[in-house]
């Protein structure tokens, strides 16, 4: 029996599907899907069989269960429940080679891949689609890293980091999807994000969100509410703008507004 379920498919490429859910005695039986699962143990521990062999899903870890690979799942504890949290993403979204290694190691139990997987529910909880997109690209490179072993670093790119900032400062309050950003540039999103952080030492969606800050202090400032100058500079809603508000200047926009009033 399910206590809490919370599941939507948000506008992020790749992304089909996000679970957010508590059990206290559903137990899965043996299943496949046609998506990369990434699992999140919030609480509790989850006991699974991936082909026919066991694991655990702990809170200490991320598993990765790759596509049309039939597996289970129940507690590991018996009586207490469990929170996860899953990620479902395209078939596409790595290579067909990934799944037999991934059916060798589901467990990835490296603190920044925990991390991007944290921030990308956190963003999508937000409404941060564009931060979601970003962190997703770098999971994807830090799960190939998993699987396959480091790869060389590519050199740096500073005209293409260049053309993806100029591409990002026209579009700060719409916004430009990474996916739309690899079209028109002709190069591949985790190429775009690499060659921008190592140029710029933030991730694009990090530059877009201090461009949007920098926006809606502007519009706060001239008197406009702070409710309309978060839509107005491309945020979710005011919380969206709150939360990194105060992030970048230490203050809320609200605080910001009776400054400029007194």
């Amino acid at each position: 029996m399910a206590d809490r379920v919370r599941a939507w498919r948000p506008d992020v490429p790749h992304l089909r599907e996000v679970l957010h859910a508590e059990f206290t005695e559903h137990a899965y039986p043996s299943h496949t899907h046609g998506d990369w699962a990434v699992l999140l143990i919030d609480d509790g521990a989850v006991a699974y069989d991936l082909d026919r062999h066991p694991h655990t899903a702990e809170p200490t870890t991320v598993t990765l269960l790759p596509p049309h690979v039939p597996h289970d799942g129940r507690t590991a504890r018996a009586g207490r429940p469990f929170r996860k949290r899953v990620l479902y993403l395209d078939e596409s979204w790595l290579p067909p080679d990934t799944i037999g290694h991934s059916v060798d190691q589901p467990t990835v139990a490296r603190p920044d891949v925990g991390a991007a997987v944290r921030h990308v529910h956190g963003a999508l909880v937000g409404g941060d689609a564009f931060e979601a997109e970003s962190e997703l690209v770098r999971i994807h490179d830090l799960l190939r890293e998993h699987l396959h072993g480091p790869t060389p670093p590519a050199a740096t790119d500073a005209p293409l980091a260049r053309r993806l900032r100029e591409l990002l400062d026209a579009a700060v309050a719409d916004g430009v999807t990474l996916e739309e950003a690899s079209r028109v540039l002709g190069a591949h999103p985790s190429h775009l994000v690499r060659s921008f952080s190592r140029a710029y030492g933030m991730p694009p969606h990090r530059y877009l969100t201090s461009r949007r800050v920098d926006l809606a202090r502007r519009l706060v400032l001239d008197g406009l509410a702070v409710a309309d100058a978060a839509v107005a500079a491309g945020f979710h809603d005011q919380a969206h703008l709150t939360r990194h508000f105060r992030a970048v200047l230490g203050a809320t926009p609200g605080a910001f507004a009776r400054s400029a009033r007194s």
